[in-house]
Parts: C-alpha cells; structure tokens; sequence
C-alpha cells in the first residue's frame, strides 16, 4: 500500500495532512523560510539555511528575501538562475527550474490543486502535479504557474501572466491565460556580439 507521500509523487490524490513525514518537511520548510528571510542577504549563515531549503539548487545561483517554499525539498533550480523577491515554490508536486532562468518578483509556482466537489474537498485531498521551467526562461513579474505546467527553453512570460497550459519554446507569451504572442527571433537581439 503507497504511502500519502508516494501517491503525492505518482499524480495521484493523496491526504497532504496524512503523512507524518509530509507534515514535518512542510514544517521544517516553514522554519527555514523564516529564518532565511529575517538575514541579511550577504550573510554566510543565509547561504548555509538556503542550502538545507534547497538541496538540489546549484551554487551560483541567486535567491532573494523573501522566500517561501512548501518543502524546498522537491524543488531543483539549475546553475545562473536568479528568483527575485517574494517567490512562492509550492513544490508538492515537484518543481524543476532549468539553467539561467530569471524569475521575476511575486512570482507563484504551484503544484496543488483540489477537488472540484466541495464536499470532497473539505477532506483536504490534494493532487499535485509537477511543474518544469526549461533553460534560459524569464519570467516576469506577478506571474503565477498552475499545476502541470512546462514553459520551454528561451521563452519570455509577460508580467501579470497566468500560465495553465504548456507553453513552447522559444516564444513570447503573455496574458490572462497566457498566450503565445511570437517566436523570439533574431530580431530581438540588442547588443553587438561582444557582449556574449
């Protein structure tokens, strides 16, 4: 018989309070995030608490205060990537940020979603979905990501966006729901080469 925490990772619906694991990871991630957002952001002990908040994020990158996170645990954030303040990582479901993404202020990832039938929906059933950003996305700011989502390589997400379904790469796409505007072309260079 799978354990709460092993439906949360197949896709399936599962009890999130049911699980006495799930319960102390999400409290130890709450701590964390706590103290993490009460330092400075040049102090050597923030690094250390980001480290245990965030075991699969590479060392060079950049996250601001503050910072939440469900678990931190399952979220992987990938080399040169920068998350601007008051990101949300509701990482029940996974969350994969790729190499040299930027993720712009208030920006939330959420993996959670729940039963449509109120009745069932009081029992706090949830399922989660993971959610992928690929290399060398930007996202702008106030923008939220639903369940399941993938936003794929180089693509540009406008400001105020919500994204609910996939998006290529490789493209602009804005809105409320978001939708591709454009491909990115060579056109949308603005610096000579010397820069690169």
């Amino acid at each position: 018989m799978k354990t709460e925490k092993e439906k949360s990772f197949a896709g399936e619906w599962y009890d999130p309070n049911g699980d006495t694991e799930l319960i102390a990871e999400r409290e130890t991630a709450m701590d964390l995030c706590h103290k993490i957002n009460l330092l400075p952001m040049n102090s050597d002990e923030r690094e250390s608490l980001l480290a245990k908040l965030f075991p699969n994020k590479a060392k060079n990158t950049i996250i601001m205060n503050p910072i939440w996170a469900d678990y931190g645990l399952y979220s992987t954030i990938g080399e040169g990537s920068f998350i601007n303040r008051n990101a949300y990582l509701m990482d029940g479901g996974k969350i994969t940020i790729g190499k040299y993404c930027f993720i712009g202020p208030n920006c939330g990832m959420y993996t959670a979603n729940h039963a449509f039938d109120p009745i069932e929906r009081r029992t706090g059933l949830e399922v989660a979905l993971p959610i992928v950003i690929e290399d060398d996305v930007w996202i702008g700011g106030d923008v939220t990501i639903a369940p399941g989502v993938t936003i794929g390589k180089g693509s540009i997400i406008g400001a105020k966006s919500l994204v609910n379904k996939d998006i290529p790469a490789n493209v602009i796409a804005v809105g409320h729901p978001c939708r591709v505007l454009r491909e990115i072309t060579e056109t949308d260079r603005v610096s000579p080469t010397h820069y690169l």
